[in-house]
């Protein structure tokens, strides 16, 4: 078994790193929307789980219910973020799909490491 190059190691662990820095910039751009009430209420949150916007419906406010309201509110908050993680694992998998994509391939091998 040959020994792997530490320079190879080292470039493709920079690559790595770069592209996982490229991917957490784009999530920070991505939005998700997550609603309730038949869409009375709706919140967007971006790639990183960060709440961008929350839109209710002035007729639900009219309502008077705010209970009703702080649970859509609630619903539709949970459902953003549950996409908005969802997103952000399938983005990254990317980055380090590629890495065992090559471990798999050959084109990179590690001692002791079998894909």
């Amino acid at each position: 078994m040959s020994k792997p190059n530490m320079m190879d190691l080292l470039r493709q662990a920079q690559q790595m790193k770069d592209d996982l820095a490229r991917v957490q910039e784009m999530l920070e751009g991505m939005t998700v929307e997550g609603t309730a009430g038949g869409g009375a209420v709706t919140v967007t949150v971006n790639g990183k789980q960060r709440i961008q916007s929350v839109k209710i419906d002035p007729e639900v406010v009219k309502a008077g219910d705010v209970e009703m309201l702080e649970d859509l509110v609630v619903v539709a908050a949970n459902q953003a973020l549950e996409k908005s993680a969802d997103m952000a694992k399938e983005e990254m998998q990317t980055v380090g799909g590629g890495m065992v994509s090559k471990l798999r391939s050959g084109g990179l091998k590690i001692p002791g490491l079998n894909l």
